[in-house]
């Protein structure tokens, strides 16, 4: 078997091997401690315990969450770094974010909430985050032709825009409605509700599977626009492809768990420190360790102050930004 092939499986198997043990560290850890020597036998005979409970009705939804959306995140960085060719790109980068907390704020701020249930929320920012991807897409491409720097920049002006009429509603808005965005915009992988925990991991599965159907346009375009087209590769049509599939894993993650920020931007460049650039393992092994990296940072949300709870985003802001700072040092991560 190639060497080369060889390594990648070592390092899929690395990258999983530390999600699974993550994985079963969250499960254990928590205002209530359960020793993990027990939560095997309490996975096949414990129905009905207090601590079964607890492993099957807080954590494991909270753990699947953070696979799902922490793989989703990491996934749409690698996509949209390589599209873009500039290591800050992320996924909030485009105006997503701000688009799904503006619809968010909209839904609270009128009580739609109060009428259309809890659902009514993920919904709202969903719409709000499509709204945007339509605005940003529509208002980038002249006569047929993506313009990648127009892109960029129409993207991070309506996310200020956004990010203004969100603190407008915030000012105008009462006490409850205020705890209710901020909170929100925070991010949070605590989802009770199973359908959205579903419909989170079926995007992210989606994407992962997907995004392999581009690994080779995205090695192309990695090298620049003239290059890949000089390949045989279509870059508009990659190019649209490839925003709108790391559009739909961003609006998706931002819909249901919230703003959580530094994911899409630092597992991607940490990952590339071990694997390289070629993402034909770049893509699995960012996904895997997103959503490792936000399983831990959920855990360490909700147990430094426990029984209180941080909000997961300081978390990721925290390690996030430190990992930044470490690996900008390394010149590895240079695209």
């Amino acid at each position: 078997m190639n060497k080369r092939l060889i390594r990648w499986a070592i390092w899929v198997l690395i990258f999983g091997g530390i999600l699974l043990i993550i994985s079963i560290f969250s499960l254990g850890i928590g205002a209530s401690r359960i020793p993990f020597h027990r939560i095997f036998p309490l996975i096949l005979e414990g129905k009905g315990t207090t601590e079964y409970s607890i492993l099957f009705d807080i954590r494991l939804p909270r753990i699947i969450l953070g696979f799902a959306i922490g793989g989703a995140l990491s996934l749409a960085g690698v996509i949209l770094q390589g599209m873009f060719r500039n290591p800050l790109v992320e996924p909030y980068t485009l105006g997503i974010s701000g688009g799904a907390a503006l619809g968010v704020s909209i839904n609270i701020v009128l009580g739609i909430n109060l009428i259309g249930g809890i659902l009514s929320i993920p919904v709202s920012g969903f719409l709000g985050a499509l709204l945007v991807i339509l605005i940003v897409y529509s208002l980038s491409t002249r006569k047929a032709v993506l313009k990648i720097h127009g892109l960029l920049l129409t993207g991070v002006m309506i996310s200020f825009i956004s990010s203004s009429l969100i603190m407008l509603f915030m000012a105008l808005s009462h006490t409850e409605d205020l705890h209710g965005i901020i909170f929100w915009t925070m991010g949070s992988l605590e989802e009770p509700n199973w359908l959205l925990i579903k419909v989170a991991v079926l995007v992210s599965i989606f994407g992962i599977v997907v995004s392999y159907f581009f690994c080779f346009r995205l090695n192309a375009l990695s090298l620049g626009e003239e290059e890949a087209q000089h390949l045989g590769i279509n870059t508009e049509r990659t190019k649209r492809q490839l925003f709108f599939l790391a559009s739909i894993l961003t609006g998706c993650s931002v819909a249901v768990a919230g703003i959580i920020g530094f994911v899409g931007l630092v597992v991607p460049h940490f990952v590339r420190m071990f694997v390289g650039q070629d993402h034909r393992i770049l893509l699995i092994s960012a996904f895997l360790s997103g959503a490792g990296f936000l399983i831990l940072c959920d855990t360490l949300a909700r147990t430094i102050i426990s029984p209180l709870e941080l909000p997961v985003g300081v978390i990721t802001g925290i390690l996030g930004g430190s990992l930044f700072i470490y690996a900008l040092t390394k010149k590895k991560v240079v695209l």
